[in-house]
């Protein structure tokens, strides 16, 4: 099998088995649930439309009310604060880090549910070299077996300013809103300046994983295919058993000592893909 390369459905929903891949079509909205970036006039909200359609906020833009530190009972509150309607992560300084960069003290935060076939949407910004990232798929408990202790171990939706920090020089599946260290997004990325808000998109569901950036789907993947476990192999991850099984995983927001900011975390289930 192959990485799949089908046209963006522009709906909330997609038809994840419009190009063979053995997964039954998600049913499409009619045109009275247009697509949360429609929909979507003001930060941290979900219109009626989205609620009908299933949408839940992970963020209420006030508290943290639904999340805690990986491996913590509660939020590193010297790293992370909420602020402006975000959840801003504040930038650690000068403090001892991994080899990968990211930093011993502080950590990634993560929700408290477990999510396993789902359609995410955040937006996000980052100071000027900053980098961060989404991860999900993540085992706490995976996580917790390696050092830093408080860092996730899960796909990443890479976040991160592409001209100035070092690591997206590093090759594309380096780069904002590359699935990291394996895939590179497309030309069809619009990435907006520093400073300024992007919109994520995550689909995951059963082997299927999109990721979109400002409308555009930039990469999708199948975990059963024979170019992904080439990918896999030549990564980072290579050797940590277990990394890519499929999972109910926590939703994290990873801590790598710069400045950076979310808003508009919000989710909705999707039914799991049927067996044949």
């Amino acid at each position: 099998m192959k990485l799949i390369r089908c046209a963006a459905v522009l709906l909330v929903t997609f038809a994840m088995a419009a190009c063979g891949t053995g997964q039954p079509e998600l049913p499409v909205p009619d045109a009275a649930t247009p697509s949360v970036a429609e929909t979507s006039t003001a930060p941290n909200q979900l219109t009626a439309a989205e609620e009908a359609a299933g949408w839940k906020l992970l963020f209420d833009g006030a508290t943290f009310d639904g999340w805690r530190g990986l491996g913590r009972d509660a939020i590193p509150q010297e790293h992370w604060v909420v602020a402006d309607g975000t959840i801003h992560k504040v930038s650690s300084g000068n403090v001892p880090t991994a080899p990968d960069g990211q930093p011993l003290e502080g950590g990634d935060i993560m929700t408290v549910e477990t999510f396993e076939n789902f359609e995410l949407v955040l937006e996000w910004k980052v100071a000027p070299g900053a980098n961060s990232g989404i991860k999900y798929n993540v085992s706490e408990d995976m996580s917790m077996s390696a050092p830093p202790r408080h860092a996730a171990l899960g796909f990443e939706y890479q976040i991160i300013d592409d001209d100035a920090h070092p690591d997206a020089q590093l090759g594309p599946n380096r780069t904002a809103a590359a699935m990291y260290d394996l895939i590179g997004p497309s030309s069809q990325k619009q990435l907006r300046p520093v400073g300024e808000f992007n919109e994520a998109r995550l689909v995951f569901r059963g082997g299927h994983g999109e990721h979109w950036l400002n409308g555009a789907k930039v990469l999708e993947f199948d975990l059963a295919s024979d170019e992904f476990a080439a990918l896999l192999a030549a990564s980072k991850y290579a050797s940590i058993e277990g990394f890519a099984d499929r999972r109910a995983g926590h939703i994290v927001l990873q801590d790598h000592g710069d400045d950076i900011w979310f808003r508009s975390i919000k989710i909705r289930e999707l039914p799991p893909p049927e067996t044949h």
